[in-house]
């Protein structure tokens, strides 16, 4: 093999300088001009505090909303999976109906701010649909054990309403970009493929179960993988609709403390962890995928 050398070229030079001169400049107006006052003293108690009368360690309020936002983000990111492959499918159909119907879903999603979505779905959507099907009242009506399982997904019963109305808005507007995504690995595959195994006389099901899917998958998994970073993000949307999630708690901490730069960055490690995590899982099945079909 070829070994890779570093050339650093008199540009790449100028713009580390560049970058470097900004970072110092930030750090001494945040530092001297700003007379800011840093206290992480206080941090460690919002991530993990210790209760006296448990006798645990119990999560701070930090990392209480870092948990439902993981929680959100994996509701989310599986809605948005089955609307983008059930709506990428629509849209490589034959049928011209079908191919409507996908496209219609995908036109309108992507044109309306994520904001106001979210606004639209809780308010004029969710509002309607949760009190008519009795989901108020669903913490009343159910056993146990199915209110422990909604206690570990939901963390509280009482919030089942308001979680489930942004897990599906989130879902719903994310699964309108993986509907694109799916539609363009579907149509990347040679017609070749189709053709060969529409003549040893696979339907057109099991040409996309068999033949077509498997090849799609590992093109569009890099483009999924930035998706779903971008699900992680979107996430701290919903706070808007009191969703106790990360950025809904960095807000609430800060205006009780106004230890602004403390929180914000402490929110800000967390997202970048959870986002860089999400990134190296999907890059592991890739390359994994990349060995599977490389062995005979």
């Amino acid at each position: 093999m070829k070994s890779l050398k570093l050339k650093i070229r008199r540009l790449d030079i100028l713009i580390f300088l560049i970058l470097t001169c900004a970072c110092v400049w930030i750090t001494y107006r945040i530092i001297v001009e700003v007379h800011y006052k840093w206290n992480w003293d206080v941090i460690p108690q919002y991530l993990f505090r210790f209760d006296a009368t448990t006798n645990k360690w119990v999560p701070g309020l930090i990392m209480q909303g870092l948990f439902i936002t993981l929680r959100l983000s994996i509701c989310s990111t599986i809605v948005a999976m089955i609307f983008g492959i059930i709506m990428g499918l629509f849209r490589t159909s034959r049928s011209p109906f079908w191919r409507f119907i996908g496209w219609g879903y995908v036109e309108l999603i992507r044109n309306i701010p994520v904001l106001v979505w979210i606004f639209i779905f809780y308010y004029f959507i969710s509002d309607q649909f949760f009190p008519i099907n009795g989901m108020d009242h669903l913490k009343k009506s159910t056993p146990g054990l199915f209110q422990d399982m909604v206690s570990f997904i939901f963390i509280s019963p009482t919030q089942l309403p308001t979680l489930l109305s942004g897990m599906l808005a989130l879902g719903i507007y994310e699964g309108a970009y993986i509907t694109e995504i799916i539609r363009a690995g579907i149509q990347s595959i040679e017609n070749g493929q189709w053709e060969a195994s529409a003549a040893v006389g696979f339907s057109r099901y099991e040409q996309i179960r068999h033949i077509i899917f498997p090849q799609a998958v590992q093109r569009i998994l890099p483009p999924l993988a930035g998706q779903f970073i971008s699900t992680i993000k979107d996430s701290s949307i919903v706070s808007v609709i009191s969703i106790q999630e990360l950025t809904f708690q960095g807000m609430e901490l800060m205006s009780a403390t106004f230890l602004t730069f403390e929180v914000w960055i402490t929110v800000m490690v967390l997202y970048f962890f959870m986002c860089l995590t999400c990134s190296l899982l999907v890059e592991r099945f890739e390359i994994h995928m990349k060995r599977e079909m490389v062995m005979p």
